[in-house]
């Protein structure tokens, strides 16, 4: 396999590597280097990528992995959650403001959410992978990635409710 058609099976998904490593690190330059180290790994193993069923499944699974291992070192002892990917240009400040708060509640809501659940939110509702993708990157069957997903937005639905009408979690 040559230069060329490595990129050209690797690079479509390069962005949805970059927004799992910065969901998970939540550093840029942390998030860089695990897409940079994940590429890496790929160029290395490059004779075998034809052989994967879903290199993009495959390469998601590395990146998750490469993620959580940094997040066990001493190094990541200062990383959190975090994501931001919306934006309203039109919104009045009100609005903005609103939304922003709703946000990290949001985001601090899925920080206390299990390992697990906290990835397939990410998948599933932020990337948009399919349950059976999922299940390939999170060794996990669909059924079990359909229940965990439910609970986990139930459990953010209940505490974000319990948040705004009470302002508690």
């Amino acid at each position: 396999m040559n230069q060329s058609e490595f990129l050209e099976i690797v690079l479509p998904f390069k962005d949805k590597v970059y927004r799992l490593a910065k969901r998970l690190l939540v550093s840029k330059d942390e998030a860089e280097d695990a897409t940079q180290e994940l590429y890496f790994k790929l160029w290395k193993n490059k004779s075998k990528i034809e052989s994967y069923d879903n290199v993009e499944a495959y390469a998601m699974r590395m990146t998750k992995n490469y993620c959580l291992d940094q997040l066990k070192s001493k190094r990541a002892s200062n990383l959190t959650l975090i994501h931001s990917n919306y934006k309203d240009e039109s919104a009045s400040l009100q609005k903005t403001i609103e939304y922003n708060d709703s946000a990290n509640i949001i985001k601090k809501m899925i920080d206390d959410l299990p390992e697990k659940q906290k990835m397939i939110v990410q998948l599933r509702d932020i990337e948009n992978y399919e349950y059976q993708e999922i299940g390939k990157i999170m060794n996990m069957e669909p059924t079990a990635i359909r229940v965990a997903l439910s609970r986990a937005r139930k459990t953010l639905r209940d505490n974000f409710i319990k948040k705004q009408n009470y302002g508690i979690v």
